[in-house]
């Protein structure tokens, strides 16, 4: 399990390695073009539901920590959806892959 920590929060945000590669990728070249978005997330289970949706924007730092040493292969379909979803008014829901079209990054 990744996290992500936002801003000066000392708590990061939990997100699978896999998923949060694909949103690493997504996130940087949003935030390279300075382009302000919001990603939005559903809670785990164990942390009782619920959704929590934070702004992305150039001058927020961003810190993305994963537990697995080895880059895990990148969907390139996830990406694009991931992207396209990053462009419109809701911003980047993170929704599970459900493609196979992996490229290595």
């Amino acid at each position: 399990m990744g996290s992500l920590y936002y801003g000066d929060s000392a708590e990061p945000i939990n997100i699978d390695d896999r998923a949060l590669a694909h949103l690493k990728i997504v996130i940087a070249t949003k935030l390279r073009r300075n382009e302000s978005f919001t990603l939005s997330w559903h809670h785990a289970d164990a942390e009782n539901g619920g959704r929590s949706t934070i702004w992305l924007h150039p001058s927020i730092p961003l810190r993305f920590v994963f537990a697995e040493s080895e880059a895990p292969e990148i969907s390139r379909q996830w990406v694009e959806s991931l992207a396209s979803s990053a462009s419109s008014s809701g911003g980047i829901t993170l929704v599970d892959e459900d493609v196979e079209d992996t490229i290595n990054c």
